[in-house]
């Protein structure tokens, strides 16, 4: 998955180039999350755990730039199936309190979604 979204990423530059390269590679302002951390950022917001801005605060980067990951991913996720999930953060005192009360067990008695 990570050399799609490597392979997908220097595509889209080009494409918002128009051209090749002007600079060297590497060069330039780097990334503010790493791929495998773009991923999970993506697979979180399609299962709805918490809101951009939730999320966004829980990878230390601002709402647009996690925007900008999951809308680049997105489509290399777009083969896979993610049910939304029934646990809903809004802060992360709503993830800390979650974690309290149930650790790494998930709840006994799952909620349905609808």
């Amino acid at each position: 998955m990570i050399p799609a979204l490597a392979h997908q990423r220097e595509w889209l530059r080009h494409e918002r180039r128009g051209g090749e390269r002007l600079r060297a590679r590497g060069a330039g302002a780097k990334d503010k999350l790493s791929d495998a951390d773009r991923i999970l950022a993506a697979v979180l917001c399609l299962r709805k755990i918490g809101t951009h801005d939730l999320l966004a605060r829980l990878f230390g980067v601002t709402r647009s730039t996690l925007t900008r990951a999951v809308q680049e991913v997105g489509p290399l996720l777009a083969e896979y199936a993610f049910p939304p999930s029934t646990a809903r953060f809004r802060t992360p005192t709503d993830v800390a309190a979650h974690l309290d009360k149930y650790g790494s067990q998930p709840p006994i008695k799952i909620k349905p979604a609808c």
